[in-house]
């Protein structure tokens, strides 16, 4: 497969303008996840307010990551585990905390799942500690509340004019200790020295052994030009202002018009042919998902066929040692939801409808049983797939018929 890795922004990207993750744009992000494209949610938006929006992908399942702090950690979603950090030396706090008050403007940093604030009832950050589901703390003597060194810090105001002056002062006065640039119109960041969403991916393709060439970027803001450009094939966003869209390869759709869904549809998922799905990489990716659970493997698929085996292990037998007849309808539906996926067209999804079954005979504990999946009727709204279930000397044990529903994204 051409793409490894889909790094996606989060807000204005991903979501669309209600905050929402579209059912187009999840089938979509689901799918290639099952094609063994890993993503990764690189966003300014705290780690803590990423993790719903990667149980909903399901990122834990496939392998993917979150770049949160626009940069300052990478964490793997299967594990939790930080695989990079960056954070501010906690003896610049009382400088930053200076600055602000000297200039009128509030100021905020993030914690595990709290924010701390210096300021009551200012609607910005009012607006950040709901957008992702945090507790906020106000520390009126803020660095004195602040006994942690962390990601980020945000200076808030309405004043625009005046947040760029202090913004082209610390350019200069703060250049090699720490970076400031502004993520909307009312907050001023400040991070580590060095990081940006470019540089922590950078670290990031490192680690997975990915190059250029396997990475595919989207995003709408000016935070995100330097990872649309480090990118193999950079997407910018329709409703992006011009400056980004220069940066990038390709112009998508807006986040209202399931522009990543459009992009991801076009890129990646119409150009699997099934001569090249990854076997391996879908094996390993469904280790913590039900055919983990239940040891299935994949051995061949394409969209006439698909094979699996499955042990006949304490996992899927009955009390007696037997296979249990659930199993076998879990393998079944299993290899032909994977064989409908594969012969269904960019712009569609496929749901389960229908799985009836015949058990002809009984397969031992200790023994692998094969499921073999054949597509009988390829049509418009459904497929219909036979699937025979062998035991390791090709004893039929049971026939199965499925029925997928296929339905257009929206």
């Amino acid at each position: 497969m051409k793409y490894k890795l889909l790094v996606l922004d989060v807000d204005g990207t991903l979501l669309n303008d209600a905050k929402e993750i579209t059912q187009r744009t999840l089938a979509a992000l689901l799918k290639v996840q099952q094609m063994g494209v890993r993503i990764v949610l690189a966003s300014g938006r705290p780690t803590y307010g990423l993790m719903p929006l990667a149980k909903t992908l399901e990122l834990g399942n496939y392998g993917g990551f979150l770049l949160s702090y626009n940069g300052c950690q990478i964490i793997s979603a299967s594990d939790g585990q930080v695989l990079f950090e960056r954070r501010i030396n906690p003896e610049m706090i009382p400088y930053l905390e200076k600055k602000a008050r000297k200039n009128n403007f509030a100021l905020f940093t993030y914690h595990d799942e709290t924010l701390f604030s210096d300021t009551i009832g200012n609607k910005h950050i009012d607006d950040e500690t709901q957008l992702n589901g945090l507790r906020q703390v106000i520390e009126p003597e803020f660095s004195a509340g602040i006994d942690f060194a962390p990601c980020k810090c945000v200076l808030v105001s309405d004043d625009a004019e005046a947040l760029t002056s202090l913004e082209d002062h610390w350019k200069r006065r703060l250049s090699g200790a720490l970076d400031v640039f502004r993520s909307e119109p009312y907050f001023l960041e400040v991070v580590p020295c060095g990081i940006d969403k470019a540089n922590t991916l950078g670290a990031l393709m490192e680690l997975c052994d990915i190059k250029r060439s396997e990475v595919i970027a989207i995003g709408d803001g000016v935070c995100d030009v330097t990872m649309i450009q480090l990118a193999g094939m950079g997407v910018a966003m329709g409703h992006a202002e011009d400056s980004v869209k220069i940066c990038a390869d390709y112009v998508t759709g807006s986040n209202e018009e399931d522009g990543v869904a459009m992009a991801v549809e076009k890129m990646i998922i119409a150009e699997v042919r099934s001569s090249i799905i990854p076997i391996d990489q879908l094996n390993a990716q469904a280790r913590h998902a039900l055919m983990g659970t239940l040891g299935i493997q994949y051995t061949y698929a394409s969209e006439e066929r698909v094979e699996a085996t499955m042990p006949v292990d304490e996992h899927t037998r009955q009390p007696f040692g037997i296979l249990h007849g659930g199993a076998t309808l879990a393998l079944a539906e299993t290899v032909a939801g994977l064989g409908s996926m594969i012969a269904c067209q960019p712009d569609e999804f496929v749901v389960g409808m229908q799985v009836s079954g015949n058990h002809i005979s009984s397969a031992h504990e200790g023994d692998t049983v094969r499921a073999v999946a054949t597509i009988v009727h390829k049509g418009r709204s459904s497929h219909v797939w036979n699937v025979d279930v062998f035991t390791s000397t090709n004893k039929l044990v049971s026939t199965i018929r499925v029925v997928n529903s296929v339905m257009k994204k929206r």
